[in-house]
């Protein structure tokens, strides 16, 4: 099982090309960054994980600079996000942001997606809550199609373009790895039919990730690859993860200064050494 890093970078942390910078020399493979465009004053919303939405959500830098600022000073380091809230965005300029950052590195993206939790958010961009999903499913066709083709056309039910012309192209082909998150039906689905891998959270146990990856198999997907965005620094999680099935385990680093990052880096470094070495 490869491990990466996994993060809220804000204006109140580690720069991020330091973090991608020390991540690398420390051997983590991925670094993927959360994405949040603003928090609703008026938020009515629970937070998922329950109590007060933590500082980091209304701090957050845009995934794209922050991860560009990472490739700079990096080689192999696998950029992601985790998760894109692309609903909330324009999916052209998002194709072309996606493309840019693969061609910058290299050729090192991975495009997290997923449909979100604050509806409040969502509303401030135009999107209608209950219909993201259909939304999502469609922009991430709309993507391929302007990664993959010279003349980019589409018609659905909420996206409707007629040929166009949209460079760069990325550089992996056919495309940067579109991974989707969630564990619900419906995320399955999109999984299932649109995604290339999966990005799962803590809140989805490792008896839950062996039901994914059943019914991965059964749709004929068996070798998706997974990567868990905010695992806790536990010997015992990354083993039962491990177990389960999961490719990539993704640590949670709280967002601190410099270094204290660098010392939490250390200490996830000699847990994966440590679990590598059993």
């Amino acid at each position: 099982m490869d491990f990466g890093i996994s993060t809220f970078v804000t204006d109140e942390g580690i720069r991020p090309d330091v973090l991608g910078e020390a991540a690398e020399e420390r051997g983590f493979a991925s670094l993927f960054l959360a994405e949040h465009s603003h928090i609703p004053a008026s938020r009515e919303t629970p937070y998922p994980s329950g109590g007060e939405l933590p500082r980091v959500y209304y701090r957050t830098l845009d995934p794209f600079v922050a991860l560009t600022a990472a490739a700079v000073n990096t080689s192999n380091l696998v950029l992601g996000t985790g998760v894109a809230l692309l609903i909330q965005r324009d999916v052209i300029h998002t194709a072309k942001e996606v493309a840019s950052l693969d061609l910058v590195s290299r050729g090192r993206v991975v495009f997290g997606v997923g449909a979100g939790w604050n509806r409040e958010e969502m509303v401030n961009h135009g999107t209608d809550p209950k219909t993201r999903g259909g939304l999502l499913n469609e922009q991430i066709q709309v993507l391929k199609e302007i990664w993959t083709q010279e003349q980019a056309e589409f018609h659905g039910k909420h996206l409707d373009f007629d040929p166009f012309f949209a460079w760069p192209k990325p550089v992996q082909t056919p495309h940067p790895p579109i991974y989707v998150g969630g564990a619900s039906d419906a995320a399955l689905k999109r999984l299932i039919e649109h995604g290339d891998g999966w990005i799962p959270n803590p809140a989805v146990t490792p008896d839950e990730v062996r039901r994914v990856r059943q019914r991965l198999a059964e749709a004929g997907r068996a070798d998706m690859p997974s990567q868990l965005f905010g695992g806790p620094a536990d010997a015992d999680a990354i083993k039962q993860y491990a177990d389960a099935g999961l490719n990539q385990y993704g640590f949670m680093l709280p967002t601190l200064p410099e270094a204290e990052t660098l010392e939490l880096l250390d200490e996830y470094a000699r847990l994966a050494a440590a679990f590598r070495a059993e």
